[in-house]
Formats: C-alpha cells, structure tokens, sequence
C-alpha cells in the first residue's frame, strides 16, 4: 500500500507535525508513505515539496489579496478566514500517479484549491482528509466558536465585515464546496471523537463517510527524563514549581494566555512559583504575568522540546478551542500533568482527576484550582504515571497506523466497490 500525504508544510503548525508523525508511524508499521508539501523545511527523504515556482508564494499572496479585499481591507481576520480559490494541480506529478491513497491533511494557504480537490477526487483514487480542524465541514472558517450555521448552510459570516450577509462569502464557498465533493466520496476522519461529532453535524458533509483516529505521538522520544537535568541544560531555576504554556504563537488570543494570567494572580500566594513560556512572540507577555516568567520562544529542536516538557511540574493550555492538541499529548507523554479547559478533545487527552485536570470552560477561577490541585493536593507521581500510561495506549504510533491502515483498506474497498 503506497500513501501520499499532503499537507501545506512538514514542520510549521500542529498539523504539520501531526502529518509528519503519522507518515513516520505509517513506515514504521511496513507502509509505504510520503509526504508532499508546498513548504518543506527538514531533510526528510520521504518528504517531497512541490516543484519550485514563483507560483507557489503568488497563490499564497493572491488569496490572502482576495480575502483582505473582503474584510474591506481590515487585518483582523486576515488568517482566520480560507477560501481555496488557488492552489497547485498535484494530480500530474509522479509521486501522485504512484500513489494508492491520497490523504488530505492541511492544504490551506495557496497548497491546494477547490478545484485542484475536485481533479483529485475525479482521478479515481480513494481519498482520505484527517481535519485538524473544522475547516472542511465548515465554508471559510477552521474555528466555529458557537457559529452553527455550518450545520445547515453558511451565511451572516461573523468573520465577514459586520456579521456578513444572507449571501456572503461564506456562502458562495460553501456552494463551492458543495459542488467538489457533489456525487465524490471522501473519508473525512477528525483527529477527536468531539470534532467527529461536530462534522457529523455539517450540512456539506451529508452521505460523507466520517470517523476518528486520533494523532499519533513517537513515546520513544516524548518520555519521561530527569527533571534537574533538564532545567540545567535549559537555564531554569532548579528550586521552582514551574508552569509551562506553550503555543505556535503565545498571543493568539484563542490560546487563552489571558485567562493563564488571571489564574497566576490567584496562585501568587504559592512560594517558588515560576511561568515558562514556549513559542513565538513569549517576550511580548512577561510583563503581564505576576509571577516570574521565563520566556524560551520559539524552538524548532526536538530533543530540546521534550527537555521543556521535562522541566515542567504542570502543563496549562487555556484554549477556547481545540480538536486535540498535539502539545497536551506531548506533555503527558513526558509524565507532566497537564491543565486545560472543558473544550473540543481536551477532555478525551486529560482524564479529570486521574492525569490531569479539566477546568470549567473559560474559567481561569477554575484553572487556578486545577493547578493548585496539582502541585500542592494532588499524589502528583501518580498523576504522572497516569499521564505517560494513557498516552502509550491510546496514541503510540502502532495504535494509531493500525487505526488508519484500516481506513485506507476501507477507502480501497469502497473504490473497487464503485468500480
């Protein structure tokens, strides 16, 4: 069985990493995988980029012109919203034709465009699309945040300059959309049992086979170390309870760092307590928390990733909303318990009171009692073998490449069905 993965990038964002994982965990288990992407920043063998062309940023740029023209030239929503009116036309390049699966991940930003889906399903391959978010179920928007107009059709965009319209453009991507897919059949499987749901619920994908396999994770290399070792190899203070918040980029508000704060104020009476921050922009919000703050930024090195988790006591992710987030597996896998609010599949990751703590959604009163519970309450060893011990049986890469390998023999089967 040979499989192409397609995503936008093999390294920038959680789904990049998720895609990468999986083609990893795909090889590992005896099937051939590759990854094509648009941006291709390691030197994987089995990673293939597109063709260089001026092309591949215009497509980039031509989008994003059309979207900042909709929003009447505002920037606030500039990367929230995707439209896929370009992208590249894959169905002619030689690992493509090899291909017995193609299987869609991230394909936003000028990679692949409505049309360029549309020849991939007319090729005849099965084709299978993991949703790291809600974007394909969805017209022009990756997070809902309540919106349900996707569950019958998109219009009155909240996105969109004054709430949108009757006939917006949510709703003529929508229609766009609807006609890709008209009379195809995609696997569309979410990586959470809550996103699966929520898909399930779109009005675009009825008669659309949808499932859920979640990401896996490689627990070779996220596991337990020496926490000491790890913060002197980091710089941290040896002699702190240090909270650890991570994200892409610290100050997207979805990331919920607000309400981290707000919980710090209330947890300012706990002696020896410290804030590590990784991701881009981490400088830009020191200056708001009350605690000590020790900003790392953004860090591509993996082993010195797995030495950030190490060198944490707890992991809090805020978010408001979230599929399964690819830093709260990593956390648990390297035997840190982990904080988030009830929200997307977090609950699925942190089992409440066993591994971790699942606050109250958007209650940073809450959060801050999860935290304290762990650190001051809670038999924190305890926790932490529950953490690795849920992580290595229900994201390991064997668990999760038998889970796809069964989709794609169902994808195959369906296929020579129709034929």
């Amino acid at each position: 069985m040979r499989v192409l993965i397609i995503n936008t990038s093999d390294r920038t964002g959680g789904a990049a990493v998720a895609a990468n994982r999986l083609m990893m965990a795909l090889i590992n288990n005896g099937v051939k995988a590759k990854m094509l992407v648009r941006d291709k920043d390691t030197d994987s063998l089995t990673v293939v980029s597109l063709p260089k062309s001026p092309m591949n940023r215009w497509r980039f740029l031509w989008e994003r012109l059309v979207i900042f023209c909709r929003l009447r030239f505002q920037r606030r929503h500039l990367f929230e919203v995707d439209i896929a009116n370009t992208g590249a036309d894959i169905t002619r390049l030689r690992e493509f034709q090899e291909a017995d699966i193609i299987h869609l991940h991230w394909i936003n930003q000028g990679m692949l465009s409505l049309s360029g889906i549309r020849q991939i399903l007319r090729s005849g391959k099965p084709v299978v699309w993991t949703m790291h978010d809600i974007w394909p179920a969805t017209a022009i928007c990756h997070v809902t945040l309540g919106c349900r107009h996707f569950t019958s059709q998109c219009h009155h965009c909240r996105l969109l300059p004054g709430g949108g319209s009757r006939n917006d453009l949510s709703t003529t991507i929508w229609q766009k959309k609807r006609r890709m897919i008209e009379n195809e059949s995609i696997y569309f499987v979410a990586c959470s049992h809550w996103l699966e749901s929520e898909a399930k619920k779109s009005a675009l994908l009825d008669g659309q086979k949808v499932t859920s396999v979640p990401n896996p994770i490689d627990t070779h290399i996220y596991k337990r170390g020496n926490k000491q070792e790890a913060r002197q190899r980091l710089g941290l203070p040896l002699d702190k309870k240090l909270i650890l918040f991570a994200s892409q980029r610290v100050t997207n508000e979805n990331k919920g760092m607000g309400y981290l704060v707000e919980a710090c104020r209330q947890l300012a009476d706990m002696p020896q307590l410290g804030v590590v921050i990784l991701g881009g922009h981490a400088e830009e919000v020191v200056d708001q928390l009350p605690l000590e703050a020790y900003p790392l930024g953004y860090v591509n090195d993996e082993q010195r990733i797995v030495d950030v988790y190490r060198a944490a006591d707890v992991f809090v992710l805020p978010s408001l909303s979230e599929n399964l987030p690819n830093t709260i597996m990593e956390a648990m896998a390297c035997g840190v318990p982990c904080v988030g609010f009830r929200v997307g599949g977090i609950p699925e990751e942190i089992d409440h009171r066993k591994n971790g703590y699942v606050a109250d959604y958007a209650n940073a009163d809450d959060l801050a009692c999860g935290i304290r519970w762990i650190l001051q309450e809670a038999d924190y060893e305890r926790l932490s073998e529950q953490a690795v011990h849920k992580v290595v049986h229900h994201y390991s890469q064997r668990s999760v490449a038998s889970q796809y390998i069964e989709v794609y023999n169902q994808a195959l089967a369906f296929k020579h069905y129709k034929l």
